[in-house]
């Protein structure tokens, strides 16, 4: 079994898109359905959701000292707005449950593996 990231990509400045209070309650119905669904299919390692990308801070030890700088580290149309950490059998497991994803939260989802370093 592998285990992939499913990123939820959010157009910048849309994190909280105005939705009254009928549609919020639906569409977090819509969500929690989807990841009852993947704890029951014993998929779901972890899940969260991320502040807007301005509240970020970068933080560079690379150069023998420590930089620190307020907003994120590109500026970017879109931004990563939450994210799943899935284990599926393959990629075409994976895919299934991206496309849950991205319907599920109406936004499109970055599907990646996470590098196996395991030996064999």
């Amino acid at each position: 079994m592998a285990r992939y990231l499913l990123s939820v990509h959010m157009p910048e400045g849309q994190s909280n898109p105005s939705m009254s209070e009928e549609e919020m309650r639906r569409a977090f119905e819509v969500i929690g359905a989807l990841e009852a669904d993947m704890q029951a299919a014993n998929v779901l390692v972890f899940s969260g959701r991320l502040t807007e990308a301005s509240s970020a801070t970068v933080v560079d030890a690379t150069n023998g000292g420590v930089t620190t700088t307020d907003g994120p580290f590109v500026e970017a149309k879109e931004s990563v707005g939450g994210f799943y950490i899935i284990n599926a059998d393959d990629l075409d497991a994976a895919t299934e449950w991206a496309a849950r994803t991205s319907g599920a939260v109406g936004m499109p989802i970055e599907l990646r593996p996470f590098f196996d370093s395991s030996p064999g």
